[in-house]
């Protein structure tokens, strides 16, 4: 009889340890009907892959398992017939609740989706304003002035959101949130935003391929920043002749480098203002120095043609892997670095106006 209790106490101590280490994400689904499948699923490449489902049962779905190390997750729901809704969080050992809605999802019980959430909360709220001001932007009846005023607002709202995001990574760096963050948000931050985060990323994090050319981009951005001597590299012209940046830049010119794209939208977008402040300071010691991160060489000259563009060009082809945009730390185009005439950035990425400001400043 002694023995037998004694193995009963032992079972309970392994079932108690067991459960402690394992996790149980419990939910409920805005719009879900007993009967419907929910997935939990992982992200790879730009695909998620299911890695285990629910059925809703008395409203509410369960998921149960052990998580050796936390991670990013999904939990979808796309039922046929219906427009379906997911979100992420941090599967991680623990009890996990999950409300998954339209507009005010929510994951909360461990410590790693707490802070996610807190963040979670505040980009959701935003969101639903820029839904309600996107939905009145269909009014026919509205005024230039008026629809200009929903994008100014939409815009202030926008960057809201990336001042929040930015504000969760410098809280969270040191965890799995703000790493998390940061590798999905790196490239909207600045180089002196980005390199006081460097030092206080996890060392687990040492091998992770991202973080990895994040630091790699970090010193890139350091070493072309504004103050810093230009960078030289080598290309084709489009007609296959070799150029160097250097044959234009620290000649004397102010030298505006343009990193530009003809699949680029928002860059042919942008290629007017290029043309008008080329057509006015040309003749006043202003060049224009286009880097295309073409593939197709028969693209880029149509572009070239098509856009009016009137000033050097160079390209090797190579999209993203393109060596000038690496060198440069580009991650997002159109992107522009201003060089005064002696070879030192004095500015970079401005478009539009700033940029017609700046021109007019420097080129007298």
């Amino acid at each position: 009889m002694k023995k037998f209790i004694y193995l009963l106490a032992v079972a309970a101590i392994v079932a108690a340890c067991s459960g402690n280490k394992g996790y149980v994400v419990t939910g409920t689904v805005e719009g879900g009907a007993d009967g419907d499948t929910v997935y939990l699923q992982r992200v790879e490449g730009r695909n998620l892959v299911k890695m285990d489902s629910a059925v809703i049962t008395n409203g509410t779905f369960t998921f149960k398992g052990t998580q050796d190390t936390a991670a990013n997750r999904y939990v979808t729901y796309r039922p046929a017939g219906k427009e379906g809704v997911l979100m992420d969080f941090f599967l991680e050992n623990g009890k996990i609740n999950i409300k998954l809605t339209r507009d005010n999802d929510s994951a909360t019980g461990t410590p790693s989706n707490d802070a996610y959430q807190e963040i979670r909360a505040q980009l959701n709220d935003l969101n639903k304003q820029m839904m309600t001001i996107y939905e009145s932007m269909s009014d026919t009846t509205l005024t230039d002035e008026q629809r200009e005023a929903k994008m100014k607002e939409m815009n202030d709202l926008q960057e809201k959101t990336m001042e929040i995001t930015k504000a969760g990574i410098a809280k969270n760096i040191t965890n799995l949130v703000g790493v998390h963050l940061l590798k999905n948000n790196y490239y909207y931050l600045e180089v002196d935003e980005l390199d006081p985060l460097m030092p206080q990323i996890p060392a687990e994090f040492a091998n992770d391929e991202v973080i990895i050319k994040i630091k790699e981009n970090v010193e890139k951005m350091k070493a072309t920043a504004v103050g810093q001597k230009f960078t030289d590299f080598a290309m084709e012209t489009p007609d296959g002749q070799p150029v160097k940046l250097s044959d234009y830049v620290g000649k004397g010119k102010v030298v505006l480098i343009d990193f530009w794209a003809s699949w680029c939208g928002p860059c042919r977008r942008e290629m007017p203002n290029l043309v008008e402040a080329y057509a006015k300071y040309k003749n006043k010691g202003f060049e224009i120095v286009g880097v295309s991160l073409d593939q197709s060489g028969e693209a880029w000259k149509e572009a070239i043609e098509k856009l009016n563009i009137t000033w050097p060009q160079m390209s090797d082809l190579k999209y993203w892997n393109c060596e000038g945009a690496q060198l440069y730390a580009v991650s997002s185009i159109p992107h522009t670095v201003l060089i005064d005439g002696e070879g030192t950035i004095i500015a970079r990425g401005l478009h539009g106006e700033e940029l017609q400001e700046k021109l007019a400043e420097v080129i007298k």
